[in-house]
């Protein structure tokens, strides 16, 4: 995915659900939003590596004495984010039993990359049971129980214009 930014797609204005217009960004860089589990962001993260897109990891990232927005607002020019829910953690409502559920940060730079890039440009890969926040509960999220996870990534990234070497998907 190493192309000279001229062979991209053209960067092109499109109208979020706000209404507002967002002038995307096209990079072969994928910011990879994660929580505690280590094993599943280095999946992806290096899956991303092989079919030539470089994964933004933000504790990867130097601080330069920034708070953790100030970091995403820093490294927010990626033209795609993947958002890991693992279940991390656990909560539930006062009087409701425990359930496993993704961290707080992923839940808040899920929302922030759902808004900044729009939906089209999100892929939330969920692994095991875990809570889906409900105002996102009708939004498409790809299963991560089997390697078909990949497929569904790399048809994501295609549909969001990038040029997806199957063959590499296929051998990963």
């Amino acid at each position: 995915m190493k192309e000279d930014l001229a062979d991209l797609p053209a960067a092109k204005d499109t109208q979020s659900a706000s209404g507002r217009e967002n002038k995307l960004v096209h990079s072969d860089r994928v910011f990879v939003v994660h929580g505690h589990d280590e094993g599943t962001r280095e999946s992806v993260a290096r899956f991303l590596e092989k079919l030539g897109f470089e994964p933004v990891i933000l504790h990867e990232q130097a601080n330069r004495g920034r708070t953790v927005i100030e970091k995403i607002e820093a490294h927010r020019d990626v033209g795609f984010a993947v958002v890991l829910l693992t279940p991390d953690d656990q909560g539930c409502v006062k009087v409701g039993e425990l359930k496993p559920r993704a961290r707080q940060n992923v839940l808040l730079e899920l929302g922030y990359f759902l808004g900044y890039l729009g939906r089209d440009r999100v892929c939330a890969l969920k692994r095991d049971q875990v809570e889906i926040p409900s105002d996102f509960a009708g939004v498409v999220w790809t299963s991560m129980s089997d390697e078909g996870w990949k497929q569904a990534l790399s048809r994501e990234l295609q549909d969001a214009g990038y040029e997806i070497d199957w063959n590499k998907v296929m051998r990963c």
